[in-house]
């Protein structure tokens, strides 16, 4: 609980501070830098296991030249008069069992698991009518060659942490393509001081095959949503307001069909003796529950964020699992 409060400190401090040199321009670009990690929890029971960690550099931008191949112009828009951001981001990802010691293959846990993903978005916001569409397209690879055994054990070294044992067993590689499609819509709201959103998201290919609904609710001081992504986390030019503080809470509920980050085949790496073949994880659930929870704070050209994340059980038989999100984002 301390490290939290020590990673929430000093964001806000890097956020204010980074204010004295802030220009009154309407922003149109944007970096964020965010991490996931099962460590930071609110009830101050960080864990090691599971979804473990990711971390993710994104940069999103507002222009009126295309794609390459134009591909952009095939994307959903919200209307003639749309809000558009684009967005690139590269992200890693990794699984881990509960006992990172034991170097044998553990059947009734999660398994090691790696990805090294990119992803190029647009999202694309009607104003006036209050709703969004959200496209993201990604690409990657499951495997050694994401490099998460590489990236935990540096974390664990640094940190003073146990070196991890067991990712000679870790899913095998496979190629990562995937598409997902997402639309919001506002239900209700009072100013710009509370608002009820409903959402509903698609995914397919490779990676994940599942369908989500949800409601977003946000209360505080704020933007209001639909007026374009730019303004949930910059303020004074843009959205009219300089400071921002708002709470906000979505719980989702997902049918999977099939989810390649953490199932598939184990990799059979040197020196790695099976009796018959490779085994195959624990099926994955295909009805699954995740509440998200968190507060976003905002000032002039720079945001902070914190989320908690707690989900049912990704596999059968398996345990439940909660992250926290610590995200931070500057606009120019």
């Amino acid at each position: 609980m301390n490290k939290i409060a020590f990673y929430i400190a000093f964001s806000l401090l890097f956020v204010y501070t980074n204010q004295i040199s802030a220009q009154p321009t309407t922003p149109t670009r944007l970096l964020s830098i965010y991490e996931d990690n099962d460590y930071l929890n609110l009830a101050g029971k960080g864990t090691d296991r599971a979804y473990t960690n990711g971390l993710r550099v994104e940069f999103f931008y507002e222009t009126k030249k295309p794609f390459l191949l134009h591909l952009d112009d095939w994307l959903p828009k919200a209307g003639i008069n749309s809000i558009d951001t684009y967005g690139w981001a590269l992200m890693q990802m990794m699984f881990t069992p509960m006992d990172l010691s034991n170097p044998n293959y553990q059947a009734g846990d999660y398994p090691y698991s790696g990805m090294l993903l990119l992803t190029h978005s647009m999202i694309s916001y009607n104003k006036t009518k209050r709703y969004n569409f959200r496209t993201q397209m990604l690409a990657g690879i499951r495997g050694p060659a994401a490099l998460a055994e590489q990236s935990q054990i540096l974390i664990h070294r640094l940190t003073g942490d146990q070196k991890p044992k067991g990712w000679q067993n870790q899913l095998d590689t496979k190629l990562l393509l995937n598409l997902s499609f997402t639309a919001e819509k506002q239900l209700a709201n009072i100013n710009t001081l509370a608002e009820i959103i409903a959402g509903a998201s698609l995914s397919a290919g490779t990676v994940t095959n599942s369908v989500s609904v949800y409601p977003l609710i946000r209360l505080g001081k704020m933007a209001r949503y639909f007026n374009g992504f730019f303004s949930q986390y910059s303020g004074g030019y843009a959205t009219g307001r300089k400071l921002q503080f708002y709470l906000f809470t979505k719980p989702i509920i997902s049918l999977v069909a099939s989810n390649a980050l953490m199932h598939g085949q184990i990799g059979r790496s040197p020196g790695t003796l099976w009796k018959d073949h490779p085994p195959f994880t624990a099926p994955g659930n295909h009805f699954t529950a995740e509440l998200q929870y968190g507060f976003v704070f905002v000032i002039g050209k720079t945001s902070l964020s914190y989320t908690q994340k707690p989900t049912t059980a990704y596999s059968r038989g398996m345990y439940s699992h909660n992250t926290g999100n610590i995200s931070l984002r500057i606009s120019w």
